[in-house]
């Protein structure tokens, strides 16, 4: 994320907010890269998402699953 020195000075909570998500803030003044913010956390492993790997135990093929899902419906009548 690049920020200007203004932004700085009125959305530091903001600033704060997208550190705390594991971003790299680069501060610019008159256009030009004068600061890098990087979060103290940086070299820890991002937080795993909760559904990453949710089917990892079932049985049957997921990609077939999925297919039968979006397959389109037909009415007899």
């Amino acid at each position: 994320m690049t920020v200007t020195a203004k932004d700085l000075r009125f959305n530091i909570s903001m600033l704060f907010d997208a550190l705390s998500k594991g971003e790299n803030i680069t501060i610019t003044y008159r256009g030009k890269a004068k600061a890098k913010l990087i979060p103290t956390n940086h070299n820890k492993q991002k937080k795993e998402d909760i559904a990453f790997g949710i089917w990892s135990n079932k049985k049957e093929n997921v990609d077939e699953i999925v297919r039968k899902l979006r397959k389109g419906r037909s009415f007899d009548i």
